[in-house]
């Protein structure tokens, strides 16, 4: 015996983009997110060290945003373009020195940190946000 299919009602446009936004990366209050200071602090040095050619691009990927890891992929490559014509070998230390962060909205911290790398101090800007429990860089600006 054959049974008809029943067709409900069909979904609307909002209840599919609600469904669609759940898969998204979700907000997370400040209160639910580490310590962000160690969190900016962390990232200056590592996209530092990248950009000096001691350490491997993608050990930054799961703390930052696609555009900031492209962004930061370039600028690797041009720093390690130019660390080859000028015959660089040395091995360059990353410190940093001090940092300063504000946040501007629940689950958003801007910050600048400043890093000694080999014998010139730079300023690194950086924004995180907090998506799913943990902070995430959206900018990162070295300076």
């Amino acid at each position: 015996m054959a049974h008809a299919l029943r067709i409900s009602e069909p979904t609307t446009r909002h209840l599919r983009i609600a469904d669609y936004e759940f898969f998204e990366p979700q907000p997370t209050s400040r209160a639910e997110l580490p310590d962000p200071t160690d969190t900016i602090q962390r990232l200056a040095h590592i996209a530092c060290e990248i950009l000096a050619g001691t350490r491997p691009l993608d050990q930054l990927a799961r703390w930052v945003t696609e555009d900031v890891f492209r962004s930061i992929a370039e600028r690797s490559l041009a720093a390690a373009h130019a660390r080859r014509r000028n015959g660089a070998t040395a091995r360059i230390v990353v410190s940093v020195i001090r940092t300063v962060i504000d946040e501007p909205r629940d689950g958003i911290v801007e910050g600048v940190t400043l890093v000694r790398i080999g014998p010139r101090t730079r300023a690194v800007a950086i924004r995180i946000e907090g998506f799913d429990h943990r902070w995430r860089a959206s900018v990162v600006a070295l300076l």
